[in-house]
């Protein structure tokens, strides 16, 4: 078994393959914040195509692990060089395995922020990303607001020298480099969010204001924030994968990546100080994201809620199972025919039929092994982006919102604690406890008549008459009755 680092590069299995540029001689010029998987299978992967065609070794990635929770991926970044095995799982069951090298440095900012500071502020740092989660913009999904009340902001504006957020490590930053003459970082959002850079904009441009109204002004005025749509099915890590690893390659990796073969990253071309030459390896650079990103959001993001929050119910485990299940396929297929795919403009370049057909394809691979689970965490930052969004434009517009209401009730139904053959289901959610708590009231509207998270929803007398009687199947008749009489 060999241990995977710089050193044993040369000796793994020739199934695997390495890099073939030289790594000592890249530089970081990103410093990437949120080391996790979809980075490592995304990103991380675009910039070591191009580093395998001779290019951006100027463009390497610093990795940053923000919250104390990263600790562990710090530790395997030093134990593998910052190395790592991408698993590609293809449809006929084969594995393409190679060693990613565009990420050459790992900071963890709890240890030392000011390190991470430090090396933002550089100017060899030209560009800041972020795959921080939907939730980890600290903004209202009902309102948009940044929230200054939140206690790790509050701490951050109060004590400089001691930063625990995002917030606060980027704008210490970008103040440092006001202060020097040092042109801007461009700030690029990653995340599944409508206008994700327009988000990141107002987050960041909000603390910054906080800090140093003056400041504000000169992040809103000189710091890009492109928007920005991403997509490859990157399930969690298991034990199983590390073994395969081991067993198939001979390769000890500490946290291997796995990810479907399906890949794509559509990004504005609104840049600070340059950027690396992307397109050259696949990266479609637009004037408008926008449309990209609702299809993507509304079609695929929401697609998974609609696989997930009654496959769970079901008794399910897998999104491939779900989408193998007649019943769950014709529910998926209805919304994005008839729910989702309305509410959408032309996408340039794309036939939406197609991409909805290809969903289901991806949805429906076992190779992925994708959890339900998975994909209903933190579903209280996810739902609103993905979701509500086309639930409201046919309560608007007079169209269907069968499926979307019937979504949202079952998610109400599973916060209760137990799918319909009383198996217990978990609830990992930042609000787990109110949402547990709303969704076992004896009130049905109580799930749905929290404001921060459905806003006005509850005062839509279409959308309660619909909800209630959907909830009511659910808690007396049980998932599968429910749907069919929905089909």
């Amino acid at each position: 078994m060999t241990p995977l680092s710089e050193r044993s590069l040369r000796s793994l299995n020739e199934q695997v393959r390495t890099p073939s540029y030289d790594r000592g001689q890249v530089r970081a010029g990103i410093v990437h914040l949120g080391v996790g998987g979809f980075h490592r299978s995304h990103q991380a992967m675009y910039l070591d195509r191009l580093m395998e065609q001779g290019q951006a070794l100027d463009w390497g990635i610093c990795g940053v692990g923000v919250l104390p929770a990263d600790r562990r991926m710090a530790e395997v970044m030093a134990a593998q060089d910052c190395l790592y095995t991408l698993l590609v799982r293809q449809a006929d069951g084969s594995v393409d395995a190679r060693v990613i090298g565009s990420m050459v440095e790992y900071l963890f900012a709890p240890d030392d922020p000011e390190a991470v500071v430090a090396k933002m502020a550089d100017p060899s740092t030209r560009i800041v990303s972020l795959t921080v989660t939907e939730g980890g913009y600290n903004t209202s999904a009902v309102t948009g607001r940044f929230d200054d009340e939140n206690p790790a902001v509050v701490s951050d504006l109060r004590s400089p020298t001691a930063l625990r957020t995002s917030f606060g490590l980027v704008t210490e930053a970008l103040a440092r480099r006001r202060e020097r003459g040092i042109v801007p970082f461009t700030v690029l959002s990653c995340d599944n969010m409508p206008g994700n850079g327009e988000v990141a904009r107002l987050s960041f441009g909000s603390f910054a204001g906080l800090r140093d109204p003056r400041l504000g002004d000169w992040v809103e005025r000189q710091v890009p924030f492109p928007n920005s749509m991403v997509d490859r099915i990157t399930p969690a890590t298991t034990d199983a994968d590390r073994a395969e690893v081991a067993e198939r390659f001979g390769v000890e990796d500490r946290w291997p990546v796995v990810c479907e073969p399906w890949t794509q990253w559509v990004l504005e071309d609104s840049f600070a100080d340059g950027r690396p030459p992307l397109e050259e390896a696949g990266v479609q650079l637009v004037e408008d994201v926008g449309p990209y990103e609702l299809m993507k959001l509304r079609l695929l993001n929401a697609g998974h809620q609609v696989l997930a929050q009654p496959g769970r119910l079901a008794g399910l485990a897998y999104v491939h199972e779900a989408c193998g299940d007649p019943l769950l396929r014709r529910l998926l297929q209805g919304y994005l025919e008839q729910e989702a795919a309305p509410t959408l403009a032309p996408v340039p370049g794309i036939d939406l039929g197609d991409y909805r057909a290809e969903l289901v394809g991806r949805f429906s691979s076992p190779v992925i092994a994708d959890t339900l689970d998975r994909i209903c965490a933190e579903a209280s930052d996810r739902i609103p982006q993905f979701l509500l969004p086309v639930l409201r434009a046919n309560l608007a517009s007079g169209g269907e919102i069968r499926r979307s209401v019937a979504i949202l009730a079952a998610w109400a139904r599973s916060a209760e604690g137990a799918d319909d053959d009383g198996r217990p289901i978990a609830l990992t959610d930042s609000r787990a406890e109110a949402l547990r708590t709303r969704a076992r009231s004896e009130d049905p509207l109580a799930f749905v008549a929290d404001r921060g998270l459905f806003g006005d929803l509850v005062d839509d007398d279409r959308f309660t008459t619909a909800y209630r009687e959907t909830l009511h199947s659910l808690r007396t008749r049980g998932v599968r009755p429910t749907l069919e009489a929905l089909a």
